[in-house]
């Protein structure tokens, strides 16, 4: 595993993407089109995907399918990132299929390096051990989530009868556009038109959280050009109810196909709540539910009570409360902050953060500078994260010098919160203090591992 992780690191980082399907496209050629074997669920958007293709996943597990996940990146292990019936393919198998495809990787990567392209990169290879892996199972249908953008990802070789779109905001500008339009349109690439099927007919359904006015134009826009009927959320579908549970929160929603009450999440926040009511339409469309027709609602129960996304919101251990969440953008800390806010009261709330150096630091610690008491900033251990020192330097112009903290590693981190947590202004204990680590996929990923989580 830890030969072909190695590998894999020498190609194309999956922050580095190139406009072209080329590649991916031709090793699915080579393999027999796996990705044409079983239909899909396709998620695309900048918050909510790795939620909403996880409760996609437990819904039609509860509906008795077999699937197959992709979600990225990972948190602790790289066969996260593959999941069949609902949990992470070995390491055994993740290095087995790496190796059945390896030679047609090889002879990709001479023939583009010959056109003076470049070698297939990290994702594309990931993409195509999935689509494989899937297809050798095999699946009854494949949940897949979007690696970066939509247009030119390489999980965008597969036509999803169902696209969702969960909320889209800034991030990835350097490759998606500097502006919400722009980055919606290349998002809007997963929608495309059903292929011709005169057995088995069928229409695309694009499946949208609610947007911004310009972004949710774009989207509409794309829609009618592939001629694909629109779900969206607000309109069709929304949040009717939701109160705050022990563990999580009840639910009541209205789909596609009527009202589905008494649920409950395992999940903190609204925006949990309305990812679920996207990954319910999204089930819907898939079956193909309607005015006429709904899911069976016991069924709809289980599977968003054993739906799971390790590293949002997920509780560590408690006395202090420690809490990690994967926001690594302002749009999820300010989702972050509103959950925190809105369904724990603690007398005393210290943040550990850790961000790469290509995100919006700034605007993380605009969105969390409200809500804690102090922080403690660190680096999560990735050659991309942003040096101490500089989180330091923005931390405190936004905290004071007397509510920013400094640790070198996030083991030291998370020491220093749980003394500053338990601690009060005249040395007692605090009771009912919480500690929320964040900042970055990476930075909830090593946390886990930390407090001894096993990979999910």
């Amino acid at each position: 595993m830890a030969l072909v992780e190695a590998e894999l690191d020498r190609r194309w980082p999956e922050t580095k993407i190139e406009p072209s399907l080329s590649r991916i496209a031709t090793l699915m050629d080579l393999l027999g089109s796996p990705q044409q074997s079983y239909p899909a669920i396709h998620i695309a958007g900048t918050n909510g995907k790795t939620s909403v293709t996880r409760m996609i996943d437990a819904l039609l597990t509860a509906l008795h399918r077999r699937t197959g996940r992709i979600t990225s990146p990972h948190l602790q292990l790289a066969t996260e990132r593959i999941a069949i019936d609902n949990a992470p393919i070995t390491p055994g198998r993740y290095v087995e299929v790496y190796r059945e495809l390896l030679p047609f990787v090889e002879m990709i990567d001479a023939q583009s390096k010959a056109a003076g392209g470049p070698a297939m990169s990290k994702f594309e290879v990931l993409t195509g051990m999935a689509y494989a892996a899937f297809a050798e199972a095999p699946v009854d249908v494949a949940v897949v989530e979007t690696g970066l953008g939509g247009r030119w990802d390489a999980t965008n070789v597969i036509d999803g009868q169902v696209a969702v779109i969960t909320p889209i905001g800034l991030d990835h500008t350097e490759f998606l556009g500097p502006d919400l339009t722009s980055i919606a349109g290349e998002k809007a690439g997963i929608i495309k038109k059903a292929p011709e099927d005169e057995l088995s007919p069928r229409d695309t359904v694009a499946v949208i959280a609610q947007q911004e006015p310009e972004v949710m134009d774009v989207l509409l826009r794309r829609a009618v050009e592939v001629d694909a009927a629109v779900a969206r959320e607000g309109s069709e579908f929304q949040v009717l109810s939701r109160r705050v549970a022990i563990g999580g929160q009840m639910l009541e929603l209205q789909g596609l196909g009527g009202v589905y009450d008494d649920i409950f999440l395992p999940m903190h926040g609204e925006h949990q709540a309305r990812n679920a009511v996207l990954a319910l339409a999204a089930v819907e469309a898939f079956f193909g539910a309607g005015a006429s027709r709904q899911l069976d609602i016991d069924a709809v129960r289980a599977g968003f009570a054993s739906a799971l996304s390790p590293g949002r919101m997920e509780r560590m251990r408690s006395a202090p409360t420690i809490f990690i969440d994967a926001a690594h953008n302002p749009h999820g800390a300010k989702a972050l902050a509103a959950t925190l806010t809105s369904e724990f009261d603690f007398r005393k709330l210290v943040g550990v953060v850790a961000v790469l150096a290509d995100k919006d630091a700034g605007g993380i610690l605009d969105a969390l500078e409200p809500i804690l008491d102090e922080i403690v900033v660190t680096e999560n251990g990735s050659p991309r994260a942003l040096p101490v020192d500089d989180l330091a330097n923005l931390a405190v112009q936004r905290f004071g010098d007397e509510r920013v903290a400094v640790a070198h590693d996030l083991a030291d981190a998370i020491e220093t919160a749980i003394a500053l947590a338990e601690g009060g202004e005249d040395g007692e204990l605090v009771s009912g203090a919480g500690i929320v680590i964040t900042g970055s996929v990476v930075t909830a990923g090593s946390a886990r591992s930390l407090f001894g989580k096993d990979p999910a």
